[in-house]
Formats: structure tokens, sequence, C-alpha cells
């Protein structure tokens, strides 16, 4: 059989699909390529063709590509917990200060730094989503986002060894401009792996999303040891930083392991044969239509997931980690460590866990219990929510450090529960082939929750103080 403008003879497989014996013997012997951007699955939704027999699908060994994708999602965070659980090295000892403009930025910098890393994170991920630069690109994207965050991270190390006592306001600048260039790199890390991963049964989806609560834990872990054993905060924050670069390093290596394994192989391989029966490139105009037809399928999960985020950002950790405690016995160095930052990923990353055996609400009434965590912003600031020299325009209704904790484990577990089930099912709505782009464009309503979420963060306590 001939096909037009190519002299190949193509036989039928015996799923129904076309495939190119020619091609499929040479790529065999050929390197994997991986591709993670929208290039890489340039067809029309109505002319899908289907998938390989599930019988066909050789074992994920050692649940190894699993383990890959965790390790991405534990990466993929690693630069924002690192600069959240630093609090005590940045607030008390780099702008410790007895200066108004440097009281000023203190009492804020939870909110700058939340500002500064996820406005840039959002416009990346959003380039990375709607803006490809060619297939050859795409292999190049992680690796490059990884080495700057790893580079950056370095830098931060040093900044951490030096004295800037004497130019306190600098350095909260110097440190805005370096969440900044980590969290572009970020966006574009984030997004790009999350097309990875849709390509892929939905439980590597949430593996990745179970990664990023792993890296809080992690984090969140390194941070009570360093407080217990470091004695000083700025050598808390190096343990901090090096510990990311270590994380990083090994997110690295595991990128070049991924296209190894037989069963990324097997569902690479099926994209690409269908790949070899689509048309040309596609223009603008349908490359526009087709994200619509994505969205179309999609919508309900991209507005879950990104008002999952919102809610969650909007109180963590700006608002979770200005509340002080009443009478509840640990030690005030604890208080934020142990139950907003461990708190918060420990439930969080539970709820990711659970996610993976119990599915309820489905994709239909998801809806519903994401909007009703609306109700836990007010919540929060009924608690003792406080900002150093500033007074509460609110009432405090929530004056028990036990109620509050108990509101903490909600939002953590719902927060991992619900993002895991929303950002498994976007990309099962839609076709295979279009799967990566479904699960890009999650990727990005997920950001987009997280960047409104902080700016919102400052609005509400702005409202709440004075």
């Amino acid at each position: 059989m001939e096909t037009k403008g190519s002299p190949r003879s193509y036989s039928p497989h015996k799923n129904g699909c076309l495939m190119d014996r020619n091609s499929e013997q040479t790529e065999s012997f050929l390197p994997v390529k991986v591709e993670p951007g929208l290039d890489s699955l340039n067809k029309n939704p109505e002319d899908f063709t289907c998938m390989p027999e599930e019988d066909n699908t050789p074992p994920d060994r050692f649940r190894l590509v699993f383990f890959i994708m965790v390790i991405h999602g534990v990466g993929i965070l690693m630069p924002w917990n690192m600069l959240i659980n630093a609090k005590t090295y940045f607030e008390e000892y780099k702008l410790g200060k007895n200066e108004t403009e440097v009281v000023e930025l203190k009492g804020k910098f939870m909110f700058y730094l939340g500002i500064f890393s996820q406005v840039p994170n959002f416009v990346m991920s959003g380039i990375n989503t709607f803006c490809q630069c060619g297939g050859q690109a795409s292999p190049r994207r992680i690796i490059i986002s990884i080495s700057v965050m790893i580079c950056v991270f370095i830098a931060t190390v040093v900044l951490a060894m030096v004295d800037s006592s004497d130019w306190s306001v600098e350095f909260f600048w110097i440190t805005m401009m370096t969440a900044v260039i980590l969290n572009m790199a970020t966006g574009v890390y984030q997004n790009s792996t999350f097309g990875l991963a849709a390509i892929l049964p939905m439980k590597y989806t949430n593996a990745i999303v179970l990664g990023t609560n792993l890296s809080g834990v992690f984090i969140a872990v390194v941070n009570i040891i360093s407080i217990i054993s470091a004695p000083d905060p700025r050598t808390q924050a190096i343990y901090y930083f090096v510990s990311a670069i270590a994380v990083l390093l090994i997110a690295f290596d595991a990128y070049f392991l991924l296209p190894l394994t037989k069963f990324y192989q097997h569902f690479r391989a099926a994209i690409r044969r269908q790949q070899n029966t689509s048309g040309p490139s596609r223009t603008f105009s349908e490359t526009c239509s087709l994200f619509g037809q994505v969205l179309k399928k999609i919508w309900v999960q991209a507005l879950c997931v990104w008002f999952v985020f919102f809610v969650t950002l909007t109180i963590f950790p700006g608002i979770w980690s200005n509340v002080s405690k009443k009478d509840f016995p640990i030690e005030d160095k604890y208080w934020v460590a142990v139950f907003c930052f461990l708190s918060f990923n420990v439930f969080a990353f539970l709820g990711n866990i659970v996610s993976e055996w119990v599915k309820v609400p489905g994709p239909r009434f998801i809806w519903i219990p994401v909007l009703l965590r609306g109700l836990l912003i007010p919540f929060f600031l009924f608690c003792r929510f406080e900002v150093e020299n500033k007074e509460r325009t609110f009432p405090i209704l929530i004056d028990n450090d036990y109620i509050y904790i108990v509101g903490g484990i909600v939002l953590a577990f719902t927060s991992g529960y619900y993002s895991s089930l929303t950002m498994m099912y976007g990309p099962k709505l839609v076709e295979p082939e279009v799967a990566g782009i479904a699960g890009m464009i999650m990727a990005f309503c997920l950001v987009m929750g997280i960047t409104t979420g902080v700016n919102f963060s400052l609005a509400v306590a702005s409202m709440a103080t004075k």
C-alpha cells in the first residue's frame, strides 16, 4: 500500500493502527528522544488512531518510571520549599536590622517572596505551553531548567556565607531576583514534566504531584533537624541549599534514565506511530482550534485545579506561617516549623497517596468539594493571624490552638487529595494523542492557581491588618 508523498510501504497493525515497518525496525536501534513539548503531538483530534493494546504494554519494572516522576516532582518544588522554609534565616538573620525600611520588608517578606516566585513561574509556564520552538528544542527544556536552578542555588549558598548586615535592603532585592530566576526555570521544568507524564497512565501524573509534596516533607524535616543541630540560622540555610543542589542533581540524572525504560519507550513509540500517519504541520489557527477543543473537554478540571491551589496558596505560607500559638505546649521556635510547614506537607502528601486508591468524587462532581474549600480562607483569618508591627482589623474568633491545627490538617489533606484527582482526571478526558496538551494546560492552570493565590494572600493580609 502506498501513501501520497512517501515511497514507503505500510501494512495494517493487528490493533487497527497503521505502522511503518521500516521506520519501526530502524527506530529500535536509535536512542529514544524525550519530547515533552506540544510540538511532539502534532495531530488534529478528529484524526486519532487507536493506541496499542494494553496487553502489549511492558511492565514498569520496580516501578522505576513511577519513582522517576516522583523525583521530578521533588525537584520541581525544591526551590519554593527551600525559600519558604528558610523563613527564620531571611527574616531574623539577614533582615534582622532594626531600621524602618528593613523592618517593613521583613514583615512582608513571605508575601513578596510568593509574588516574585510565582508570577515568573506562571509566565514561563504559559510561554512553554502555548509557544513552541520546534521539536528539537523540547528535549533540552528540562535539562536547561534544572541546570539554571542548580547554578542559582550555588549562588544562594555563597550569599549565605557573606556578611550582608550593611546592605540588608540590597540583599532583600537580590533574594527576590534569585527567586525570579529560580521560578522561571521551575515554570518550564514543571510544565514540561506534566506534559511528559500525560502520555502515561494517570497514576504517573499523580506521581509528580506526590513528589511535590514529598519535597515539602523532606525540606520541613531538614528544617527541624537544622533547628535542633545547627548553631545559627546561617548554617541552617546552608544545609537547606546544599540539600537542594543534591536533589536537583539526582533529578538531572533521572531525566536521562527515563528514555532507557521499555515502559516509557512503549508509550512514546505509540505516539510516534500516530505521527507517521499524520498530515502536514498545523497552522497557527489550527493549533488554536486544537487547544480550544481540548480545553472544552477539560475546563471543569482545569478550573478545579486552579481553585484548589488558589485557596491553598492564599493561606499557605503567607497567612498560615503568621498564626501564633496561644498556650500549646511547644517551644516558639518549633511552632511554625512543625505546625505550619511540616504539618502542611505531611498531610498534603498523605492526600496524594490516598488518591491512588480512593477516587471520590468523580470528574463530574469534583467541583463541589473543591468550591467548599474556599471557606478555609476566613477560617484562618479568624485564627490568631498576626503580622509584625501591624494591628488586626478582624476579631479573633478561633482562639484554640487545637481547632487551628485540625483546620490546617483539613486544608493540607484536601489540597493534596483534590489536586491529585483533578490533575489525573484532566488528561484522561481527552484522546490519548492530545493527553500531553491536556497535561500541560492542567499544569498551566495549577501554576495560575498558585500565582493568583499568593497575590490574593497579600491583599487579604492587608485587609486583615492595618
